[in-house]
């Protein structure tokens, strides 16, 4: 199963390579199949094995115009999310009453006296790392687009104080979750190691739901700091949970979609597969 979703994620990978590529007259399901050497059926049966569902037009979600239309039709104004009920609607809901910061005094310590767990897991997205403490999942990198030891360096140096061990086991039950078969965060505990401005930050990216959008000047609006949209951008960069902090959630007001420090394949990629769910499910 594991081989599957990185062979699955790879295949998006080359899709969206490919529609990119193509004119927009030559991006139907048969065109880009086509490009990739498959046929339309088997082409559409990856699709849906790695979506969850079987769009028609399952072309629209990858492209750079998607972004665009994300946040035309579901953006999300952070500051009335929770008086129209939106947050609830996302399941992401579940693991914003389920996460625990740490204290401004431990993180000045940079992770002093903490033991982090690690181990590499397969997800949706390609092979992940994925680092916990005994409180939650406190990082999670892709290396879709990077490699292993430039994602564990990148994340080991955040807490440079820290003792990391390698133990899967504690983390498995918590990555099931967290990657399983319609994202079952209610049982995904998550750990915030970070400054208190960006923890602010992280906590406004838990209120978008999946399948919705929002800007950096929002979120920059919804934490008390409307003129601090550079800084945010920073924090939101600084994300070290991709995935369960939707930091790809995050556009700019012109639509496009900005950095991801996990490379921004991922980040289309990412996307695509819960505006997929979103209209499907």
């Amino acid at each position: 199963m594991e081989q599957e979703n990185t062979y699955h994620y790879q295949v998006m990978r080359r899709a969206i390579e490919a529609i990119d590529a193509a004119p927009e007259d030559q991006r139907s399901l048969e065109d880009i199949a086509a490009t990739m050497g498959m046929s339309p059926a088997h082409f559409q049966r990856l699709f849906s094995k790695w979506i969850g569902v079987s769009p028609k037009r399952y072309q629209q979600y990858l492209t750079l115009g998607f972004a665009k239309t994300l946040l035309q039709d579901r953006f999300t104004t952070l500051e009335t999310a929770d008086a129209v009920g939106l947050s609830g609607t996302g399941r992401l809901h579940d693991l914003f009453q389920r996460w625990e910061a740490m204290s401004p005094g431990e993180y000045a310590q940079q992770g002093a006296g903490l033991t982090i767990s690690w181990g590499w897991f397969d997800s949706p997205f390609g092979p992940a790392l994925v680092m916990g403490t005994d409180r939650g999942i406190c990082g999670i990198g892709f290396v879709a687009e990077t490699s292993e030891q430039e994602a564990m360096q990148d994340m080991t140096l955040r807490w440079p104080q820290a003792k990391f061990v390698e133990n899967a086991t504690l983390l498995r039950p918590w990555v099931a979750h967290a990657f399983g078969s319609g994202g079952d965060l209610s049982q995904t505990q998550l750990y915030l190691i970070g400054a208190p401005f960006q923890i602010k930050v992280w906590e406004a990216l838990l209120q978008i739901p999946s399948g919705h959008v929002t800007t950096y000047s929002e979120i920059a609006q919804s934490i008390g700091s409307p003129r601090a949209v550079r800084a945010v951008g920073t924090a939101v960069g600084r994300n070290p949970v991709g995935w369960l902090i939707p930091c790809h959630r995050a556009l700019r007001k012109s639509g496009e979609l900005g950095g991801y420090h996990w490379g921004l394949p991922v980040k289309r990629a990412m996307l695509a597969y819960e505006g997929a769910r979103a209209d499907h499910v």
